[in-house]
């Protein structure tokens, strides 16, 4: 038998190029960690879809099953889980988003990627 929360996770994250599973809307953030990566995204560009695990009980808790991952926010570039907060600041950082948003299709600012860089470098 399925899961009908597993499979309205995945229907989501297979739907959409980029979702963040996240506390709050990409607007308005509900806690820091959610903030850094949906700031992150937006300054570089990226359209993504922002899930509110606060506005469903159900998803909050499935999130964290779906992806073997206890904490939220939660990345996914098409419908593979890349990490948290920690995980895309890094990432970020290192280059390597950028380079997973381009093996992928992904559109990306890369200007405001380098410019991430050189202000946390």
């Amino acid at each position: 038998m399925t899961n009908p929360v597993s499979e309205t996770i995945k229907s989501t994250v297979t739907g959409n190029d980029v979702v963040l599973f996240m506390k709050g809307t990409a607007t308005m953030p509900q806690c820091g960690f959610s903030s850094r990566v949906a700031g992150v995204l937006n300054y570089m560009g990226v359209a993504f879809k922002d899930v509110d695990v606060l506005a469903d009980e159900a998803i909050r808790q499935g999130i964290k099953d779906y992806s073997d991952w206890p904490t939220v926010p939660q990345l996914y570039v098409k419908g593979e889980f890349v990490g948290g907060c920690d995980i895309v600041t890094e990432m970020t950082l290192s280059g390597e988003l950028d380079t997973l948003f381009e093996a992928n299709g992904v559109a990306f600012d890369k200007d405001a990627a380098n410019r991430i860089r050189e202000t946390n470098g």
